[in-house]
């Protein structure tokens, strides 16, 4: 068996593999190669007695600035929407509550790596106990203890095995700095926990590397076992012959070769146009791909993790080099609130932020915030001589998408549309496109709504999945109120970028996908290949 493995795109079964475990595929793609687990975070040494409490107390601080500094270094050699992950990771390390905290255990007598035990596992429960967003980096805040229990233990800080030859890497979950920091030797993803807009699926997705999640039974295998990973279909298949890991390096190779040969705009075998966009959080994502446009901007990436908002003259900038880079930008107002923390907007904490005070519904506390960001945008736009589109995020009723379009058009913002992320939005979406002019569906949101499933919950991963009746029913009515009102519908959701789903979206009326840069080209070919009667066959399908 070659050490080497490879990335596969075949369809091919694993005819001969010794057994299979199932999963949830979120990153297309096959791959074979040997297993490797990631290590297990250290060990805490039995409480003994503190002689030094100050001693103990400068070594909580200097091991919270050794991970800050390691996850900053990480965050500079990554770039992109990784790097913004792993600064917002390192500002937690420099938290100075965290700090204090931990200082306050050290003064009552406890060693170092105890007292950050301990103020971890504090914020985490706080963090746990709030629910959706908050929940999701309560499980980061796992990671950040372990490196920096590390660090005071005076032990390496827990990350990728360096095997010296490419290898599949499985864990019980990845922590976004180490999926981050991947390599080029790691084949392929296979987590035992995890979802399908999880930060491992996301960040695999962005790097272009097969992934499985809520793959249950696979950190029972030992390392070095061969494995098969359908990126896919979310198999894996257990002792792969040296014929099956040939027939993956060849369909790779195959595959991939296909792929960079992928130009133009997206079409359907029979012509019917489909645009194909990006979704980003600055302007250096905004060229990573040969596509259409920026279907999706997430401007709250000028926002998190600030004790003062960006000035006037600050998100001008930011927005009109986005608009100098690309020919069409649809622009997300900031999708922020209590699920995801802005301490400047000082909103009050709530018992279930998935349900509360968030996008748009801001607005409904401090008006100002979006007023703001509207004038910014426009006086952006005619800086860089764009027209952009501007979208609002968790609308709800026709009168909310009103007012948002009323506020946007007398600034001068031409296209206003809102996103679907709620399934009031959706059973409305008839009347919400007499108000404005476009809609773009947040698949994520919008099946942790329908299905009343975290988004980051392991155990209720396949309620998530995209290819959901239910959902797909959801879709189909904005695409039929989009084609009633002759008016354009996209998905910006992880969905979109799907290249086995992406044509069933079409069927469904969706006239623009917006995705990763790394996914364009895969969703591309996969229009081609059927026409616009195909597709909408493959929607009665789904629906029935």
């Amino acid at each position: 068996m070659p050490d080497d493995g490879a990335r596969g795109g075949g369809t091919e079964g694993w005819e001969g593999a010794g057994g299979r475990l199932a999963g949830l595929g979120v990153s297309q793609g096959r791959a074979a190669g040997p297993m490797i687990r990631l290590g297990e975070p250290p060990k805490l040494p039995a409480p003994g007695p503190v002689t030094d409490p100050g001693a103990e107390a400068a070594t909580v601080g200097k091991a919270l600035e050794a991970v800050a500094a390691e996850l900053n270094r990480r965050a500079l050699a990554a770039g992109g929407e990784a790097a913004e992950i792993l600064e917002a990771l390192a500002m937690i390390a420099e938290d100075p509550i965290l700090l204090e905290e931990a200082e306050r255990h050290t003064a009552g007598g406890h060693a170092a790596p105890h007292a950050l035990d301990a103020a971890f596992t504090k914020h985490r429960e706080a963090l746990a106990a709030l629910g959706g967003y908050l929940a999701e980096r309560a499980a980061d805040l796992d990671d950040l203890k372990h490196r920096a229990v590390a660090s005071a233990l005076g032990l390496p800080m827990p990350g990728l095995p360096s095997p010296g030859h490419p290898y599949v890497l499985v864990a019980t979950d990845l922590s976004p700095a180490d999926t981050a920091g991947l390599g080029p030797d790691v084949l392929a993803l296979v987590t035992e926990r995890g979802g399908p807009t999880s930060h491992t699926a996301i960040l695999a997705r962005g790097r272009g590397l097969p992934a499985v999640v809520a793959c249950a039974g696979v950190m029972a295998l030992d390392d070095g076992t061969m494995i098969g990973v359908d990126g896919g279909t979310g198999e894996v298949a257990i002792g792969l012959s040296e014929r099956e890991t040939s027939e993956v390096v060849q369909g790779e190779t195959a595959r991939r070769a296909r792929l960079q040969a992928s130009r133009g705009p997206g079409r359907t075998a029979d012509g019917h146009a489909v645009k194909l966009l990006l979704n980003i959080g600055s302007a250096a994502d905004a060229e990573e791909a040969d596509a259409e446009g920026v279907g999706l901007f997430r401007t709250e990436f000028l926002f998190l993790d600030r004790r003062q908002p960006p000035s006037f003259e600050e998100q001008v900038s930011a927005y009109a080099e986005v608009f100098a880079r690309a020919k069409h930008v649809v622009v997300r107002t900031l999708d922020a609130g209590t699920d995801k923390p802005l301490p400047f907007l000082g909103l009050p904490e709530e018992q279930n932020p998935a349900l509360g005070v968030r996008g748009l519904r801001v607005d409904r506390l401090l008006p100002g915030v979006l007023d703001t960001q509207l004038d910014a945008i426009a006086a952006a736009a005619r800086q860089a001589g764009a027209e952009p589109w501007v979208m609002a995020p968790m609308v709800t009723t026709a009168g909310e998408a009103g007012d948002f379009a009323r506020r946007a058009r007398a600034r001068g913002i031409a296209r206003v549309g809102v996103m679907v992320e709620v399934p009031a939005a959706a059973l409305g979406a008839g009347r919400l496109l007499r108000e404005v002019d476009f809609l773009s569906i947040g698949t994520n949101d919008l099946a942790q709504y329908t299905f009343a499933a975290d988004r980051q919950h392991s155990v209720l991963a396949d309620l998530l999945d995209p290819r959901q009746p239910a959902l797909l029913e959801l879709i189909a009515r904005c695409g039929e109120a989009g084609r009633r009102a002759g008016k354009p519908v996209g998905v910006c959701g992880e969905a979109a970028g799907d290249p086995l789903l992406a044509p069933l979206l079409v069927g469904l009326g969706v006239t623009s996908l917006s995705m990763a840069g790394v996914c364009v080209p895969a969703v591309r070919e996969a229009l081609a290949e059927v026409t616009l009667d195909e597709c909408r066959e493959r929607a009665r399908a789904a629906l029935e």
